[in-house]
């Protein structure tokens, strides 16, 4: 085998979610119902808040990045997963698999920072409406939004450059439904050493740093929910509080759970199921639980419904 990129390796094998057969056509036809549900729920919402101008404020603009985002991420991989339900051999080039891993390094840490500055805005919102508009300025939302994508192409960068530097010999077969970091260690037949540590710290600083800010911010919000008079403006905050959350638990406790354990401790199969949420179930969740509950963009999307029906 030709030597490629100091690997001798030139294409992985995806076990895939699960190796029975019995299981292979039921899962393809539950992750496209998913990634169906996915793309047309993120995409609309883009679609509306793009179309309608009263969703042109701070709010709208991290919802539209933020669906975008997920748009891109589901479909790194989910394509991939689909085609290893029904193929027989399910195999991906090496630069594929490097490829495959950059852009989920990539949109992963931007959905994280993305969650982080969100939940600012949120604070801002609550805590100091008199001043909203000048601390929630276009200017230092597009400075969040850049913060968030330069954040995300320095962790890419150094996943993926770290991984280029390892050599894979004979093991090809990845225990994964994609090209993840710990999967992709496994197979190298040189020190992991660096790597391992260079996730910890990267992937430490991209959930540690934003969960805690986060639940900072959700702390004043609450705090100040509690001192509100009126029992139902208490009420939905505190509904849109705790869906706010539980997305952003689920994304950051299954993340956490993946990539700051020890390796010795778990099986790479709880890492799959653990990967499923904060790869395909959050994607998916997201606009239902950020936008669809929001009567502004219920009035969005009866207007633009509306503007259709007069064309």
């Amino acid at each position: 085998m030709t030597h490629t990129n100091g690997s001798v390796v030139t294409e992985f094998i995806l076990v895939g979610l699960t190796d029975l057969p019995d299981l292979q056509l039921p899962l393809f036809f539950l992750f496209l119902v998913i990634y169906i549900v996915t793309v047309l729920g993120n995409l609309g919402l883009i679609t509306l808040i793009g179309l309608n101008s009263h969703l042109h404020t701070p709010m709208y603009f991290f919802l539209f990045n933020l669906s975008f985002i997920d748009l891109c991420y589901s479909s790194v991989f989910t394509p991939k997963m689909l085609m290893n339900f029904v193929s027989k051999k399910n195999v991906i080039s090496y630069m594929g698999c490097m490829t495959q891993l950059y852009f989920f390094c990539f949109f992963i840490i931007s959905e994280c920072y993305v969650l982080t500055s969100m939940a600012y805005d949120r604070y801002v919102a609550i805590c100091k409406p008199l001043l909203y508009n000048a601390i929630m300025s276009p200017k230092v939302c597009f400075h969040l939004m850049l913060g968030s994508y330069l954040m995300a192409f320095s962790g890419a960068m150094a996943h993926t450059g770290c991984m280029l530097r390892l050599t894979f010999c004979d093991a090809n077969t990845i225990n994964h439904y994609f090209c993840d970091l710990m999967p992709l260690l496994e197979l190298s037949c040189t020190s992991t050493y660096v790597n391992e540590v260079e996730i910890f710290i990267v992937v430490g600083i991209n959930i540690i740093v934003p969960s805690f800010t986060i639940f900072i911010s959700y702390g004043f919000i609450l705090s100040s929910i509690l001192h509100m008079s009126s029992t139902e403006g208490r009420s939905k905050a505190f509904s849109t509080c705790s869906s706010h959350l539980i997305a952003v638990s689920l994304f950051f406790g299954s993340g956490a759970f993946m990539y700051l354990k020890p390796s010795s401790s778990g099986s790479m199969d709880e890492g799959k199921i653990s990967s499923v949420f904060y790869t395909i179930v959050v994607p998916m969740t997201n606009p239902l639980i950020y936008s669809l509950r929001n009567k502004d963009v219920k009035i969005a999307l009866t207007k633009t419904l509306s503007r259709i029906k007069v064309q």
